[in-house]
């Protein structure tokens, strides 16, 4: 081989240790590596620019632009109220089946994020009973169409540079609703494995938050009794943090000093009345935000925040709003908020400034869960029109009557001057990550061509024309794409698996289309880690869940998954 081949193997292998260990970084990830590719010239200028303006990839960020208009409308607010009932089997398959379907065409975060406070703040069961499954069904909805997910459209991405031609909105139809069947019954029978945890209402309970005994404070040389700390409506005083030292619990008759840090648990919308104690100064109050609205988050994995503290971080100035209170699921915190070194999953309640919603880093580093919507609700005919231009546009697409990506370019434009959408929200919520990881990816497959490196892969297995070792085939391109999927992240793990799925099918000679769809399906199989998909992420701390909860109902959802895929693949996309 020669040594452009060397090195664009080593990028790839060195893409893929990077994803590894960086986890929350994978666009940098993807990034360094095409910056890799152009400055070691393995690619030519016309493939950076194509890979970059792919059809696919087109389609791919117009159809998550359209979503945040969906979004908005009552569509999925209106499915939720039709979920819960006395039942919990009625309850389940409601969950299950509208979950799958919506996802089907819907972005499936936003049908998570829709529908949780409904699942969490239910009256009739245990939420850690119904949020998995939910989880799961988001997943295993996404299965079912070329729109479901993102990771069906970044393969359909690849293929289409490969092939020149797109998969059609259905080609995943008949495999994905196999495993909705399939994977669902093994997932209602294993439900009765989950925990039942007794919900506190978290967005309203559970929160710490952090005041400051301020020099002159009419609290300093009295008793936390006298105080009056020990009679506040729904929040108590858990801690005392004085020069560095923790002071926890705290005894009534602990007598307050000036710099004393009072931390409080409890309900986040009472903590208008520590306004009443003279010198008592809020974390959020110093900023000068604690008059604003108060906005739920949940920080990302991929969030600059984690592993930093609120301090090194930095984020009155990246975010224009201050941390007003933290929770973290299944983990105590303690100690003054802005030295809590934050993680991802963890909730935030912050008060924001008014520069806050045009921030373009806020989607990329929070999942909002309440106070502060994308924008505003949209009622009336601009609802009326989201809705039935998204779905006149997938049907007129299915038919073939429509190409896609055209479809979806009047529609967006038809969203922004109907001011469904405005402009400034779609700057700021522009999939950059995403678009970079697809064109890296594109890229680096141009690279494998170019430098021989996909040729070299083929002649490895040319002329095996064995029936068994082609099998054996497809199940090792399935595993290694689970595998890395529930390392990194499901949209990386089709990315970097397709040229080398591509590669085995050219050395066999045979339809690469089995091995596409292996790879697109087995990216969408994370069902053992809370973090290889966002949605998993959101159920894991919402339903208080511990990994070993992930591993014992996601084990016999995977194999079953795997089952089905290797299975039905070969028969609906013969090689």
């Amino acid at each position: 081989m020669s040594l452009d081949a060397y090195l664009t193997i080593g990028i790839f292998a060195l893409t893929i240790v990077g994803l590894i260990r960086f986890q929350s970084r994978t666009a940098v990830v993807f990034g360094v590596s095409l910056l890799a590719l152009v400055g070691l010239n393995l690619v030519s200028r016309e493939q950076l620019l194509l890979s970059m303006a792919n059809p696919g990839l087109v389609t791919l960020i117009l159809l998550i632009l359209c979503s945040f208009a969906l979004e908005k409308t009552k569509l999925l607010r209106i499915l939720a109220s039709k979920v819960m009932v006395s039942s919990y089997n009625s309850t389940w398959f409601r969950l299950f089946g509208i979950t799958a379907l919506s996802s089907a065409l819907l972005n499936n975060t936003a049908v998570v994020a829709t529908l949780l406070s409904s699942i969490r703040n239910n009256p009739h069961h245990f939420a850690s009973k119904l949020l998995l499954p939910f989880s799961y069904a988001a997943i295993l909805g996404g299965t079912l169409t070329l729109i479901g997910t993102s990771t069906n459209l970044i393969v359909n991405s690849l293929y289409i540079d490969a092939e020149g031609k797109s998969l059609s909105m259905f080609s995943f139809t008949a495999v994905g609703a196999l495993l909705v069947v399939g994977c669902g019954l093994v997932l209602r029978v294993t439900s009765s494995w989950l925990p039942e945890v007794v919900y506190k209402d978290t967005r309203s309970k559970g929160y710490f938050i952090d005041a400051k005994v301020l020099d002159g404070s009419e609290l300093v040389g009295r008793s936390v009794e006298d105080n009056g700390l020990r009679h506040l409506e729904s929040l108590f005083l858990v801690e005392v943090v004085r020069d560095g030292r923790l002071i926890s619990p705290v005894t009534p008759t602990e007598v307050l000093q000036y710099g004393d840090r009072l931390i409080f648990c409890g309900d986040i919308t009472k903590m208008m009345q520590l306004g009443q104690f003279s010198g008592l100064e809020l974390f959020a109050d110093k900023n000068g935000l604690l008059d604003s609205n108060l906005t739920e988050v949940v920080i990302r994995q991929e969030s600059v925040l984690t592993d930093k503290t609120l301090k090194d971080a930095g984020f009155r100035a990246l975010f224009d709003s201050a941390v007003v209170a933290i929770r973290r699921d299944g983990d105590d915190i303690s100690g003054k908020l802005g030295d809590v070194v934050l993680r991802a999953g963890d909730f935030l309640v912050l008060a924001v400034g008014q520069d806050f919603k045009t921030r373009r880093n806020i989607s990329k580093n929070f999942i909002v869960i309440s106070g502060l919507e994308p924008d505003i609700l949209i009622n009336g005919y601009k609802a009326w029109f989201t809705v039935a231009g998204f779905m006149l546009t997938v049907v007129l697409a299915a038919m073939g009557i429509l190409d896609l990506l055209q479809g979806l370019v009047l529609l967006l434009g038809g969203l922004i001057f109907s001011r469904s959408i405005s402009v400034n929200e779609l700057r700021r919520r522009f999939p950059v990550d995403i678009w970079l990881i697809v064109s890296s990816a594109i890229l680096l497959s141009h690279a494998l061509v170019n430098t021989g490196v996909v040729e070299q892969l083929a002649s490895l297995v040319n002329g095996v024309t064995d029936e068994t070792h082609l099998y054996l085939a497809l199940i090792l391109v399935y595993f290694m794409t689970w595998l890395l999927t529930e390392l990194v992240t499901n949209n990386a793990a089709a990315a970097l698996m397709f040229p080398i799925a591509y590669s085995v099918a050219l050395g066999f000679g045979v339809d690469i289309l089995p091995f596409v769809m292996t790879v697109a399906f087995a990216a969408s199989a994370s069902f053992i880690s809370p973090y290889g998909y966002q949605t998993n992420l959101m159920v894991f701390n919402a339903g208080q869940y511990r990994l070993i909860d992930f591993v014992k109902i996601g084990a016999p959802v995977s194999l079953a998954y795997a089952v089905i895929v290797l299975a039905f693949v070969p028969v609906f996309f013969p090689f």
